[in-house]
């Protein structure tokens, strides 16, 4: 029974949804009323005597306590039935009379009796709401539990993708690195052979074979410290150092490779004396430093600058070249790694060598910007370390 009053009233109530709730439940109850008056007065037509229209107007009490809200309007309908009884269908008829033998009694029972099945009908339709409640609410709770097993399940199936990358590129950059490391020391002793510094042709071919694999080493450097520090394997020692003695080790390691270009330093007037990996931020200064002689198409104007803004040591490489892509912009802003080349040379990999510079700035809780200069022209590329050690807690 319950379920088909459930079924019911689910069902006429999305039918009445659209009224609004008290003339919703005025009109139901009228509706019921006059069904039950309708059909008592059918009954007595049709018997031409007094008949169970007390019943009929305790099956409207129940369809009216079943699609109204609360106790009051099935109250309010137990009292009309009980007077419309008594005054349509007992003798005498169109009187209301309590005079008779009886009468008083079937009254009040007839209230007990509709009040008692509006209260029962009422706790019937709020237990069906209230089931029909929690249906929808388990619904839902089993469909979250399904979206977040299926994005549970994504997330793993990419970190595990990720992780194999990770090994696949770990693996191969240390295949890579000795060899390149040994093309590099030998055309270095070319370099250096009185065959090869007399001809100009040989000279330059041995030149550009050294200068490329200079690059795919710093490449693959690159590439495996950018999978360390992202799989965890790489984890900060910092210690106090001075910021000026790391960018000066990275300018003697970038004027080594590039003896051609001429690159400035400009120091500060503070001592940059701060918490920091020294490899790391020695290799992000090259990494920049590199770039800009790698992309800008610039070879004078070059310069590393080391200032104190506020808390903070902050590191800029300038040069007058060409400038960086609003792509390469946008994505350093939006701190969005850089996993393609967005310069535009895809022989150099000036995106990875970015990641890694985001990677690492981030990992010592700096920040990483990159920018055009608008009044000379040329690309900016500046991070910041904090000057005291910050707490990730």
């Amino acid at each position: 029974m319950r379920r088909m009053i459930s079924r019911i009233y689910k069902r006429c109530g999305e039918i009445l949804q659209y009224i609004p709730s008290l003339p919703r439940n005025l009109l139901v109850t009228f509706v019921f009323l006059c069904l039950a008056y309708l059909s008592s007065q059918a009954l007595i037509n049709h018997t031409g005597a007094e008949n169970n229209s007390a019943l009929v107007f305790v099956v409207a009490v129940i369809l009216i306590a079943l699609f109204t809200d609360g106790y009051r309007y099935g109250i309010v309908a137990s009292l009309v039935g009980a007077f419309c009884i008594n005054y349509f269908f007992m003798f005498p008829y169109r009187q209301f009379s309590l005079s008779y033998a009886g009468y008083p009694v079937a009254m009040l029972s007839m209230l007990a009796i509709s009040g008692i099945v509006c209260a029962l009908t009422t706790r019937v339709k709020n237990q069906a709401v209230e089931a029909m409640r929690r249906e929808q609410k388990t619904r839902e709770l089993y469909e979250m539990n399904e979206k977040l097993n299926r994005e549970k399940t994504a997330i793993q199936l990419e970190a595990d993708r990720e992780t194999i990358r990770s090994n696949i590129l770990r693996a191969v950059s240390h295949d890579l690195r000795t060899p390149l490391t040994s093309i590099s020391g030998a055309a270095a002793v070319l370099l250096t052979c009185e065959e090869i510094t007399t001809s100009e042709k040989n000279l330059s071919l041995v030149r550009d074979i050294k200068n490329d694999a200079d690059a795919l080493i710093t490449m693959v450097e690159n590439l495996l410290s950018i999978t360390r520090i992202r799989d965890g394997t790489m984890p900060l020692t910092k210690r106090e150092e001075m910021l000026e003695e790391v960018a000066g080790d990275a300018m003697l390691t970038v004027r080594r490779r590039f003896p051609e270009y001429s690159v400035s330093m400009e120091l500060s007037d503070d001592i940059l004396y701060l918490p920091m990996e020294p490899m790391l931020i020695k290799q992000v200064i090259i990494n920049l430093l590199e770039n800009a002689i790698r992309h800008s198409g610039d070879r004078d104007h070059i310069g590393l600058f080391l200032f104190r803004r506020d808390n903070w040591a902050v590191v800029e490489v300038r040069d007058q070249g060409k400038g960086v892509s609003p792509e390469v912009i946008q994505a350093v802003r939006e701190g969005r790694q850089l996993e393609r080349n967005l310069s535009g040379d895809s022989s150099r990999g000036m995106g990875i060598g970015l990641a890694v510079c985001q990677s690492i700035v981030k990992a010592h809780d700096g920040f990483f910007e990159v920018g055009n200069d608008r009044e000379i022209g040329g690309a900016v590329f500046r991070f910041g370390l904090p000057m005291e050690e910050q707490d990730n807690e």
